[in-house]
């Protein structure tokens, strides 16, 4: 019997907490690592103390026909890598890996092609984390450099703003 890879590792735990996810769309789970000790965890839900979509039964972006990336202020929940971020110090995120999984609720298939929405980028990269690897399938991931593809790439100073 082989020893699972780390990186897998530390996906199939993030894979484990978007268990916990309360959207009625996607399940994301994310973990912080920072010198092979994981510093927190996250997964989708509204914020504390407010009602999850799971509560309410509606899922008012899909309600709308909200595309995939849009409106997310609309949404009534936390994504998993702030919930992530929210639940760590500062100190502990500077130079640590965040670990993303996420599955799509309608037949548990892996998110194809995920990523973090905009804000998202900004906490990683206010956060001082310095890689996200990001689950495909149970064995292929994709790591990114966040200095090298989100900041240095600002792909919000985009063309279509017309700056």
């Amino acid at each position: 019997m082989s020893r699972r890879d780390k990186i897998n590792y530390y996906l199939d735990i993030a894979d484990a907490v978007s268990q916990r996810s309360t959207c009625l769309r996607k399940k994301y789970g994310a973990i912080i690592v920072k010198n092979d000790e994981i510093i927190s965890t996250g997964y989708v839900g509204a914020p504390r103390g407010r009602r999850n979509c799971t509560d309410e039964g509606v899922c008012r972006r899909e309600r709308l026909g909200v595309p995939r990336g849009e409106r997310y202020e609309l949404c009534r929940s936390v994504h998993a890598e702030a919930n992530a971020i929210i639940s760590a110090a500062r100190r502990d995120c500077i130079g640590a890996t965040m670990y993303l999984s996420g599955r799509e609720v309608s037949d548990g298939s892996y998110v194809k092609n995920a990523s973090s929405c905009a804000m998202c980028k900004r906490l990683i990269i206010n956060a001082g984390i310095t890689t996200v690897i990001i689950r495909d399938d149970d064995e292929n991931f994709r790591a990114i450099d966040v200095e090298e593809e989100w900041v240095k790439n600002d792909d919000s100073l985009g063309d279509e703003l017309g700056y």
